[in-house]
């Protein structure tokens, strides 16, 4: 990665901590779960609205953590809103391998999420930090567990 590309991405990492989108709580929240992840203290609370053709119509969030767990959460918000269930999951899935598996590419993941992948990309440089990937994926256990009909998730 140039470092042109790393600042870029470090700028919109920033961004999105230091100014969350979707920080609040709806309140016709059907659908919640809270997330921790022990070893650094981060936690974040995902709720979503899913209306009645099984769409995600409203998905925020509150918590306080590292800059990658806020602008991860911030960032999942916006690209969650109208997926399916089965999308949302997809998406986590391709998204946690983005983050997780070398040689990952956009090609390699569902063609309907490559332009979401494409806005979280900037997260990927979590591979190189195995810790620093519980932050990345934290919101997104959150908002699965919200899904199962479980109220509360770790990374441990």
């Amino acid at each position: 990665m140039d470092d042109l590309l790393r600042d870029l991405y470090q700028e919109v990492i920033l961004d999105h901590g230091k100014h969350p989108r979707n920080l609040r709580h709806p309140e016709d929240a059907n659908r919640q779960a809270r997330g921790y992840n022990p070893l650094c203290g981060d936690q974040v609370t995902i709720y979503l609205v899913e209306d009645e053709n099984g769409r995600i119509a409203d998905v925020a969030f509150e918590g306080k953590g590292c800059a990658i767990s806020m602008a991860s959460a911030s960032m999942m918000t916006e690209v969650l809103r109208g997926k399916t269930e089965a999308e949302a999951r997809r998406l986590f899935g391709d998204f946690h391998r983005l983050c997780t598996e070398d040689g990952f590419t956009l090609e390699q993941a569902a063609a309907e999420d490559r332009e979401a992948l494409e806005r979280l990309q900037v997260l990927s440089g979590v591979r190189a930090f195995p810790v620093r990937v519980k932050c990345a994926t934290l919101a997104w256990h959150a908002m699965t567990a919200a899904l199962d009909g479980e109220n509360q998730v770790t990374t441990e």
